[in-house]
């Protein structure tokens, strides 16, 4: 699945290596392999990468071991393939940018015409998201594991983009809100 024009967003079920309509045997199987393969220990080096796909996998796992959990994702990844016809883009929230406004924080991202995409934190709640200010980020919680994704329209032109929203992503904070001007 693709995420923008430069980053590869990929499928639980393609980080285990198995296809969609896999049993749990054979996802089981998969994940033990892959676990083995990748755990950090046994690899015996100290990159940050081997720790990010050992996780990934962990969580694969976690969601697709869960027939509550897999037919969740499976409806986001059905959902998303038919409605990707019509977003223009598609990024990750962690390429958006956060600032405060008022009580709540305001999550934007520059549309390709110069205006700007935004959702609100408090909408991001009603969506199942918790936003935590943590330094000079914000860090995006998700009960469960599983992503989801959100299409927002632009103000001034037609386009939509889809922002892919995952537990535990981080997004910049933005203290300065003379960056962007909204009139």
């Amino acid at each position: 699945m693709f995420l923008g024009e430069t980053c590869v967003r990929e499928t639980y079920y393609e980080i285990l290596s198995v296809k969609e309509d896999a049993s749990y045997d054979q996802i089981r199987n998969s994940y033990r392999s892959a676990i083995l393969n990748s755990h950090p220990d046994k690899l015996n080096t100290s990159h940050c990468s081997s720790d990010e796909k050992f996780l990934k996998i962990q969580k694969a796992w976690q969601v697709l071991s869960d027939a509550e959990l897999r037919v969740v994702y499976d409806n986001g990844l059905r959902s998303s393939r038919q409605d990707r016809t019509t977003t223009a883009d598609e990024i990750s929230i962690e390429d958006m940018s956060v600032e405060m406004t008022g009580e709540d924080m305001e999550i934007f991202y520059q549309c390709r015409c110069g205006d700007y995409l935004s959702v609100d934190s408090s909408e991001l709640e009603t969506m199942g998201f918790a936003l935590l200010r943590d330094g000079d980020c914000v860090q995006v919680r998700r009960v469960g594991a599983s992503v989801a994704s959100v299409v927002l329209p632009c103000g001034s032109c037609s386009l939509k983009t889809r922002v892919w929203v995952d537990s535990d992503m981080k997004i910049p904070f933005q203290d300065d809100s003379e960056l962007r001007n909204l009139s």
